[in-house]
């Protein structure tokens, strides 16, 4: 009998410690992509270095796309679908948002660029990301994203893709906080 109960309390005890294992697996992970670039991750915050010369004798194509989080009261798009570019020169694009809510929300934009190696190359200066999105009621806008990409992005990357996934701020405060939605 002795056996047996020592036997259970060591996969409890194992049990719990998986679980801890995998609720901090996560926030490791997040620190792991912010500070090797790997995963897609960007900055959220401003580039402070520009190039000075660009490299115009290469061009690389940026392709914009726009999601919502599932039930997202967002409509979300980019204003353009590509453009193509010379490393090391600035360029500006925007992204449009609207409320489809009859009431104010705060948004939030979650970065993410394709293929992850390029993401430490794609410097945002000025981006909706960086900051919260307070829409009124049904309120739409352009929004902008200034980057420019780093002359050292490798020659063999022809592409990047920049991605921004919107979600309504409330919604994920409820998300992180389980007990936020049994008050």
């Amino acid at each position: 009998m002795g056996g047996t109960r020592t036997m259970v309390l060591k996969l409890v005890a194992l049990t719990v410690a998986m679980f801890g294992f995998g609720f901090l697996l996560v926030p490791l992970y997040e620190v792991f992509c912010d500070i090797t670039g790997l995963g897609g991750r960007t900055s959220n915050e401003a580039a402070t270095e520009v190039a000075i010369a660009p490299d115009t004798s290469r061009m690389v194509r940026v392709e914009f796309v726009a999601s919502v989080n599932s039930n997202g009261p967002w409509e979300f798009r980019p204003e353009v679908g590509s453009m193509m570019v010379h490393p090391g020169q600035m360029y500006t694009t925007t992204y449009w948002a609207k409320n489809l809510r009859e009431r104010d929300i705060i948004g939030h934009a979650v970065p993410s660029v394709a293929p992850g190696n390029a993401a430490r190359y794609f410097n945002k200066t000025e981006c909706f990301c960086f900051t919260e999105q307070k829409f009124t009621a049904l309120e739409g806008r352009d929004m902008p994203v200034v980057f420019i990409i780093d002359p050292d992005l490798p020659a063999h990357v022809e592409t990047v893709t920049l991605s921004y996934t919107f979600f309504d701020r409330a919604g994920l405060a409820a998300a992180e906080t389980p007990q936020a939605g049994l008050q």
